[in-house]
């Protein structure tokens, strides 16, 4: 484990294991499991503001995209006077170009704290008890084709693990695909369709390589971060920030939302509307 988070993770298991002790009357054998669950949640709460203003940001974005794009075009061989433009454009709208990706990064620390504490073997220099515990007979620290084998009570466990997470994978790419406008020939979608769609069954791979406890870490976020963002969306274009359906599609993809009109009229790229630039950024 690296000295840069080992601090964290420490305090991270002694969280989870106080989490357990208390669950243990109720969940028996279960307890650390389940404080595993519960750890896992808790952490989605605590960093939910950023997962939120994060999603803002990616709408904000989709809102003004027309008029981005349109500057982009019209000074294409002028850098600095685009770059000026896009900060103006950015700044008047209250956002800006990483705002979007920068609360999403903000989480990382605290993800890589709760994946560190699941899949290794020891914590400050002792070995990590919680992965001596057991899910359903399946020890936590066991890997998928170790010990039993995939043929047995482990082995079981883990079919049941991965077929969960194929479901969430399901699930996350259908909500994609209702939640993305379709591809247009003059704006084409940033990641191939076909790709996208088998990202989210990549936590199946991952899990087959991991010990349970950090399989079920990953079930319990994937299945948080799905409903987290069609949560977030549905709040989002209910009027937090003035967005439409169109909008909440092409934030999905980070494509220019079709149907989006701009000061002045004009057609934009992507099928938005778009005029010329306002008084004071002309020129």
């Amino acid at each position: 484990m690296t000295s840069l988070f080992g601090v964290p993770v420490d305090a991270a298991y002694h969280v989870v294991t106080a989490i357990s002790a208390v669950l243990t009357p109720i969940a028996g054998g279960l307890a650390v499991a389940a404080a595993i669950v519960v750890f896992t949640v808790a952490v989605r709460l605590l960093v939910l503001p950023l997962s939120y203003y994060a999603m803002r940001g990616q709408f904000a974005q989709a809102k003004i995209a027309p008029q981005a794009q349109a500057l982009r075009q019209r000074y294409a061989k002028q850098p600095e006077r685009l770059s000026r433009e896009l900060k103006a454009l950015y700044t008047e709208h209250g956002t800006g170009m990483l705002a979007g990706c920068l609360p999403l990064l903000l989480q990382w620390p605290f993800l890589s704290v709760m994946y560190l504490l699941f899949r290794s073997s020891s914590v400050g220099g002792a070995p990590n008890t919680l992965l001596a515990h057991y899910l359903f007979g399946a020890r936590l620290g066991s890997h998928w084709l170790a010990g039993t084998g995939p043929f047995s009570a482990q082995g079981a466990v883990f079919a049941a693990l991965f077929l969960l997470l194929a479901v969430i994978g399901w699930l996350a790419a259908r909500a994609a695909r209702r939640f993305t406008a379709p591809a247009s020939p003059a704006q084409p979608a940033a990641v191939p369709p076909g790709v996208a769609s088998l990202l989210p069954f990549l936590t199946v791979v991952f899990a087959a390589f991991l010990p349970l406890a950090a399989g079920l870490y990953l079930l319990t976020t994937t299945a948080w971060t799905l409903l987290e963002r069609v949560a977030l969306r549905r709040i989002l274009l209910a009027g937090a920030v003035g967005l439409t359906p169109d909008d909440g599609r092409a934030a999905g993809d980070g494509r220019v939302p079709r149907n989006t009109k701009a000061p002045g009229g004009g057609t934009a790229p992507g099928g938005g509307t778009v005029g010329p630039a306002k008084a004071g950024r002309s020129g």
